[in-house]
């Protein structure tokens, strides 16, 4: 009994070892990001800064929706790994990079009226707004890098080559800060140089991921399965899964933005203290992708390799480890509020009564670490539709009635109520059906192969 109990858990260190790449690769977004922020902050002129941000918070909201390229690739390609199938391993990636690319290329051809409906939810000064669009004019060529390095990294992941992960992650935003510095401080480009920085990064990044690439495969072997690429059955599949994991990445976005927007309608100061508790959910998040990653590539190796004895344990040790990721979070800024608020700012008229709302962070870091983990776990299986179906019941049952409150009695306290009353909604309908997936590995989700 013990001996089996031990083989069940034999993953444990496979699971930390993806979970620690997958970490290191993410924290390396918000360092790189952090120096940008650095460098135009100490140009004479605040409004690159101040333009930047906005316009770099609404992209990274566009790229946000379209991660579902990553996440509807990393389970589907595990799954070929568990099969020991080296053609459905190849058809994933093809298609979902095919995918990317058209995606990308259209994002470029419609940058203008993108871009318009972008500046008209601003309300700033000609300055300012003069250098978010310097930005984004160069930004946004980086678009289809942006969206085939999605497909790369979740297609390595899914093959469990943590390493190139991290290497590209490293390599890529490294090479951002470097360009940084070199377009913005030395050349003085300002606005427009951040944008070409990070677009030329991507590009960079996207190279090495290419030339590792080329590394794992052979051009026969790509020729071998060209033709199959456009299986009508399997390209429906993927563009179903695609299209759900689409949805409910929307309405997650949805509902972060319209957090925001009432914060923003309810003061400065409200805004502030909210901002900065984000902030902190923000970094949660870095690590609790990262133990999603590594839950979605172990559960789509199972049920490839028809291993459906092995998900129960994966989700008890993946769901364990993210409760504790929460409870590190929230139980530090509940403890030492003062301290670590005042990492982000001198403003002692914000943090002063910030500590009223901390307590929020308990329910919100908690059931969001485990729900973001349980999204690992159902795109293991490739059931984009339970993640589709359970962000659009939470969006509706949870936050929205909880934000009409909010709205009505312009109460910053049901403003938390409704985001946490979202997150603890998904966790558990996520958590309620985990037992129906223990029990078989005939999943409506998998993504069927071309006949050969």
């Amino acid at each position: 009994m013990n001996l089996m109990l031990n083989r069940q858990y034999d993953f444990v260190p496979r699971y930390f070892q993806l979970a620690i790449a997958n970490v290191l690769s993410n924290i390396m977004i918000p360092l790189a990001n952090l120096v940008s922020v650095i460098f135009l902050g100490h140009l004479s002129e605040i409004h690159h800064l101040v333009g930047v941000a906005l316009v770099g918070n609404l992209l990274s909201f566009l790229y946000l929706v379209f991660t579902f390229l990553r996440m509807g690739t990393t389970g589907v390609t595990a799954q070929a790994v568990g099969r020991d199938d080296r053609e459905g391993v190849l058809l994933v990636g093809l298609r979902n990079g095919l995918i990317a690319l058209v995606l990308g290329i259209a994002i470029v051809l419609l940058q203008y009226p993108l871009g318009e409906m972008g500046f008209a939810l601003l309300h700033v000064t000609s300055e300012v707004l003069a250098s978010g669009r310097a930005y984004f004019n160069t930004q946004i060529w980086g678009a289809p890098a942006i969206l085939l390095n999605f497909v790369l990294i979740g297609w390595f992941l899914g093959q469990e080559k943590n390493s190139l992960v991290v290497v590209l992650s490293v390599l890529g935003n490294g090479a951002k800060i470097a360009l940084d510095y070199l377009f913005i401080i030395h050349l003085g480009w300002e606005s427009m140089g951040a944008g070409v920085s990070y677009a030329t990064s991507q590009y960079l990044s996207l190279l090495v991921g290419l030339i590792f690439l080329c590394q794992e495969i052979q051009w026969l072997e790509v020729r071998a399965v060209a033709g199959k690429i456009w299986d009508s059955k399997a390209m429906k599949s993927t563009l179903t899964l695609n299209g759900n994991i689409f949805i409910s990445n929307l309405v997650i976005l949805f509902a972060s933005l319209t957090f925001n927007y009432e914060s923003a309608q309810m003061g400065t100061m409200i805004y502030a203290q909210n901002a900065l508790l984000t902030q902190i959910c923000n970094l949660s998040t870095y690590f609790v992708e990262g133990l999603g990653f590594g839950t979605e590539t172990l559960v789509g190796n199972f049920k490839g390799k028809g291993a459906s004895q092995q998900l129960e344990p994966v989700a008890l040790v993946s769901v364990g480890t993210a409760l504790l990721v929460g409870l590190f979070f929230s139980g530090v800024c509940m403890l030492f509020p003062n301290t670590i608020f005042g990492l982000f700012t001198n403003h002692t008229e914000v943090i002063k009564n910030i500590d009223i709302f901390v307590p929020w962070l308990l329910p919100v870091l908690i059931c969001s670490s485990i729900g973001f983990t349980l999204d690992g776990y159902f795109l293991g299986l490739a059931q984009g539709y339970t993640l589709r179906n359970v962000s659009l019941a939470a969006l509706l049952v949870g936050f929205l009635p909880a934000d009409f409150a909010a709205i009505k009695y312009d109460s910053n306290h049901i403003l938390w109520l409704a985001i946490s009353l979202f997150v603890a909604l998904r966790m558990v309908t996520l958590a309620m059906k985990l037992p129906k997936t223990f029990e078989s590995d005939v999943e409506e989700g998998s993504i069927p192969l071309p006949a050969r």
